[in-house]
């Protein structure tokens, strides 16, 4: 364990996660220095959030490729949980949404063993099939499309959007970076994707004038998005080292990450503007609900994912 962890922090994944360490490491040191007010509690909430993520996707995802399966595994279930206690659903559902959770195993079962073909088709051809047709066999006709039709989107978000990044640990070194493997593609997309939120925040908060989509979502605007957008391009060329992608694939990477980040975030906004709720839970202190934290990912990791898959695997 210890010559795993001595490892994990060596080449440049090692170096970007220590350097992750070091910014947590000083926030937590300006934030705890705030006299007590409303705005530092949050703060401190936030941060101390924050070391928990950090610190859970370090020894779950990035030691151990089956620590990884069990790690993004229990990210899915948490996410689709959360998701079917904030949809209207029927007593008769709950037979289907069973079926929805052992959908979970398998698909990171296939995940795991890297078996492209059935990880590929089993939610959105095997479940989309199977799922109404359990429906039929209970035999309740009212509401049938739309129940039925809510579980299988919530299976194909937070499932199977999800589970490409438990594939993507999976992937081997290629020739272009033999340094680099699965793992540090993972922690590129997810880095990305996080520092893609965190940056449409602070722009807008410093400079956003003109609101994007004020129906869905009041406080993006257009000065957050490109801010982040040309910010993301930019650090997906830096950040280039921990992926084979040379540096004008790494350019069109920054720019699908941002972009389908900020599809992923408004989506469930709209989700959550729908069923009349501001945050998806409380699971997570100063962020809210496991949604609020994944609701990028949900687009960036089946786009990255087969972006990079096409160029190299």
């Amino acid at each position: 364990m210890i010559e795993a962890i001595i490892n994990l922090f060596s080449g440049a994944g090692g170096t970007v996660l220590l350097v992750i360490l070091g910014l947590l490491g000083f926030a937590s040191l300006w934030v705890f220095g705030l006299r007590r007010k409303t705005s530092s509690i949050e703060l401190k909430a936030r941060v101390q959030s924050w070391w928990f993520i950090v610190v859970s996707f370090i020894f779950g995802v990035m030691l151990n490729t089956t620590l990884a399966m069990v790690f993004f595994g229990l990210v899915s279930y948490l996410a689709l949980k959360e998701y079917f206690t904030l949809i209207p659903t029927r007593l008769t559902d709950r037979r289907i949404i069973f079926y929805a959770y052992l959908a979970i195993i398998a698909q990171y079962t296939f995940a795991g063993m890297a078996w492209y073909g059935m990880f590929i088709i089993w939610i959105p051809v095997y479940l989309f099939l199977l799922l109404p047709f359990r429906q039929v066999l209970i035999g309740e006709t009212q509401g049938f499309l739309a129940n039925t039709s809510r579980v299988q989107w919530g299976l194909m978000m937070f499932v199977f959007g999800l589970s490409h990044l438990a594939y993507m640990t999976t992937l081997p070194a290629t020739l272009n970076n033999p340094q680099v493997a699965g793992k540090e593609l993972v922690l590129y997309l997810v880095l990305l994707t996080e520092l893609n939120d965190i940056l449409q925040y602070l722009w807008g908060k410093g400079l956003g004038k003109h609101k994007i989509i004020p129906k869905v979502s009041p406080n993006k605007t257009v000065e957050g998005f490109v801010g982040a957008f040309v910010c993301i391009t930019a650090l997906a060329v830096l950040f280039a080292p921990l992926t084979p992608l040379l540096w004008y694939q790494a350019l069109f990477a920054g720019m699908l990450i941002s972009g389908a980040g900020f599809i992923g975030d408004v989506v469930i906004s709209m989700i959550k503007r729908d069923i009349g709720v501001k945050d998806s839970g409380h699971l997570l202190p100063g962020h809210g609900g496991i949604l609020d934290r994944v609701d990028s990912l949900t687009y960036t990791a089946p786009l990255f994912f087969h972006y990079v898959y096409y160029l190299y695997y």
